[in-house]
């Protein structure tokens, strides 16, 4: 197997053990590595974002007047960034992330996802805490640094289950203590009702921390592509639902693609990241580009 090569790894009985994948997670990052320009002096994508909005108090000897030329847009440079910070992963465990695809759900995608970030923070000497949710239970691992740690890390990643949907009734405060600085990564396929992931993640944001969501689709979730009559099964309410996939196709279409826009817009205008993986792409390419536009290298 090439080093870079980890798909034939992408089954479930690899990825659902902690060795499988610590392994996948090392090749993704490894390969991910390797191929950074090591003469540039940038960061592996992880670090905190250069920049940060202008706030009432700061020194405006520090505001960057060629962000605001090109973008029109108050920003502080940040010249002090500290060596090592804390990665925490916030992953939606409803069950609607149990979509499976080609064999591969939405879920084990995720983890073989976060393993690498995770992985790659770990290597960097970055502490990484996980908290995974659904509205049946709220599992927290606290950010903590070390070898040991990080295979914990994967086990619990491992063993959370997925059930039920998100939570009606939870606070920012219970994600994440708005005195720490951290890096925080959102993972969830956004399945909303009234707009409460969505809420929940802006509210997350603060002028202490920076906040990357990773939105997780199938191409069937967002192309339609189905025949004749398919009954649809609603995975968190167990609701059933029989149509005729052709004449379904348009309005789905459009009204997927309006509600992500959406989302997109108020995510982004809070100074939240937003990035769209889909379960067809090539996950180790998908992520490289992630991870170098993090990096400025794009």
């Amino acid at each position: 197997m090439a080093k870079d090569d980890y798909r034939a790894l992408l089954k479930p009985d690899v990825i659902n053990t902690v060795s499988g994948l610590s392994l996948i997670s090392r090749v993704i990052v490894d390969g991910y590595l390797s191929g950074l320009n090591r003469s540039r002096q940038v960061g592996a994508g992880l670090e905190f974002s250069q920049y940060r909005g202008y706030e009432p108090g700061d020194d405006l000897r520090l505001l960057d007047w060629k962000m605001l030329a090109r973008s029109g847009r108050y920003y502080i440079k940040q010249s002090e960034i500290d060596t090592h910070i804390t990665v925490k992963f916030i992953v939606d465990t409803s069950a609607s992330m149990l979509h499976k695809e080609e064999g591969l759900s939405k879920m084990e995608y995720a983890n073989v996802l976060i393993a690498s970030l995770a992985h790659l923070a770990h290597s960097q000497g970055d502490a990484v805490g996980l908290l995974t949710i659904n509205n049946k239970q709220l599992e927290t691992l606290q950010p903590a640094t070390g070898k040991s740690h990080f295979n914990r890390f994967l086990y619990q990643l491992l063993k959370l289950k997925n059930q039920g949907s998100w939570p009606e009734r939870i606070t920012s405060d219970q994600l994440h203590n708005r005195s720490h600085r951290e890096l925080i990564f959102f993972i969830t396929d956004l399945y909303e009702q009234s707009e409460e992931i969505t809420n929940m993640i802006t509210a997350l944001k603060t002028s202490r921390n920076e906040v990357a969501v990773i939105h997780l689709l199938g191409k069937q979730e967002l192309e339609f592509n189905h025949k004749g009559q398919v009954i649809f099964e609603d995975l968190e309410s167990g609701e059933k639902v029989k149509v005729n996939a052709r004449d379904a196709r348009a309005q789905y279409v459009q009204a997927m693609q309006s509600s992500m826009t959406t989302i997109k817009e108020k995510l982004l205008s809070s100074g939240v990241g937003y990035d769209l993986f889909t379960l067809d792409k090539h996950l180790g390419e998908a992520l490289q580009l992630f991870l170098k536009k993090r990096a400025n290298l794009i």
